[in-house]
């Protein structure tokens, strides 16, 4: 009895414990079968085209995603730059107490600026007979210059003229068709004139141009005027009143909040739009678009994952005979399992990465990358006339960029369990007629 003991104590001490899951020998065969040969050419010629598409394939959302926000927060910004975030208008009656209201509301916790407006569509027309719609919008000279998007990005002139009531301001590609300058005059044609016994005569009257401002937004640039409030008000015909006051808040976002306070330090009836309400459209829009991307560009990532697929179908086919010697020296399937995972999740991961770096280094030289592009092929990539904006904008965002890096790998880890799973399941008999 104590022989026999002692005879199995000894091969208990003799017994090694055996490989854990995805052990070093299972990682050193997972990469053997990821490096190419002669023989294996075309198995490996299918898993650098797996990943090259899965690596495109990433880039390509990262870059998409980031242009696209980029384009969103770029076009809010101008957008609320010069907009008011609330909109307040009359409902019994014109604003003629507008400058009580305006004190009363800049007193409403929450709001920073408050701008009576008068706004109207005139001709414009400068040197030449050259002629264009145009917005004017009448303003106090104190307000104006706090609007930093037009007073701060003042390309030719001063605001001094606006300041002292005499001149305007024009947007810089309005000036560059009407083909007039700072210090040159424009003239503005207003249906809405005298009214004389032959009837209503359109009002013409010239302004010396005080200023050249540039926004960054084609939209604006090409189609606004910035005049004195008082001047405007003759101009319209709206001598002591405003058609609206524009409030600037804090939180663009929380103007929900700020209804009730506003309406309370009214103490009129009036109607409030919020700049929400106002480019629902053209937001929702935006949205729409953005989901639609994301999902037929993730279509390019899901089909480099198929290669893998492929791929791997033909590895597990061409080693055949590793499988059987692995199996007879004692590995079981799991590990034969794991050894075809890691060599196809290799394929994702590397690729996956590698699309991070490529977009990230894409998306901070977009707009080098977009000139380049303009020069070589001798046209304009990136029109401002119908994108609104005069550069191609990319902001990244961390948490997309993570959904895109997750996607990807799940995509990637779910192709490779199948052929595993086939090569797992091969005894040693049927793997041998595979040769």
């Amino acid at each position: 009895m104590a022989s026999a003991a002692a005879d199995v104590q000894a091969k208990k001490s003799d017994r090694r414990p055996a490989a854990g899951p995805f052990s070093a020998f299972e990682r050193m065969v997972a990469w053997r079968y990821l490096r190419s040969r002669r023989k294996e050419a075309f198995i490996s010629v299918i898993a650098g085209f797996s990943f090259i598409g899965i690596m495109l394939g990433v880039a390509t959302l990262i870059i998409v995603m980031a242009v696209m926000n980029g384009f969103r927060t770029e076009l809010i910004s101008r957008i609320l730059g010069i907009n008011g975030h609330m909109i307040v208008q009359p409902i019994d009656g014109p604003l003629t107490d507008y400058a009580d209201l305006t004190a009363k509301f800049q007193g409403v916790p929450g709001v920073r600026m408050v701008l009576p407006l008068v706004e109207g569509q005139t001709l414009a027309s400068g040197r030449a007979g050259a002629g264009s719609g145009a917005l004017v919008r009448g303003v106090r000279p104190e307000d104006l210059e706090k609007l930093q998007e037009v007073a701060g990005n003042i390309r030719q002139g001063d605001i001094v003229g606006f300041a002292s009531g005499q001149g305007v301001l024009v947007g810089s590609r309005l000036a560059a068709s009407l083909g007039i300058g700072a210090g040159d005059d424009i003239t503005l044609i207003s249906p809405e004139g005298d009214v004389t016994p032959m009837g209503v005569n359109p009002r013409v009257k010239s302004y010396p141009v005080s200023g050249i401002f540039e926004i960054g937004m084609s939209e604006y640039d090409a189609t606004m005027i910035f005049m004195p409030l008082e001047e405007a008000q003759l101009y319209f015909n709206a001598e002591g009143l405003v058609q609206s006051i524009e409030l600037f808040v804090n939180n663009p976002e929380g103007v929900d909040g700020l209804r009730p306070l506003v309406e309370a330090a009214a103490g009129r009836q009036i109607h409030i739009t919020d700049w929400r309400q106002r480019n629902q459209t053209f937001f929702s829009a935006l949205q729409v678009e953005r989901n639609v991307m994301f999902m037929i560009l993730t279509l390019i990532v899901l089909v480099a994952a198929l290669n893998i697929i492929s791929g791997l179908i033909m590895l597990v086919k061409d080693k055949g005979s590793d499988i059987a010697i692995l199996r007879t020296m004692g590995a079981s399937s799991g590990a034969v399992m794991r050894i075809f995972f890691m060599t196809g999740a290799a394929i994702g991961t590397v690729g996956t990465f590698a699309g991070v770096a490529l977009g990230v280094i894409v998306c901070l030289n977009v707009e080098s990358i977009r000139q380049f592009f303009s020069w070589l092929s001798g046209t304009v990539l990136f029109d401002p006339e119908l994108y609104f904006l005069s550069q191609l904008p990319a902001e990244m965002s961390f948490r997309e960029t993570l959904s895109v890096v997750l996607m990807a790998l799940t995509l990637s880890f779910i192709a490779t369990i199948f052929p595993a799973w086939r090569a797992s399941k091969l005894d040693p008999v049927q793997a041998l007629r595979y040769e």
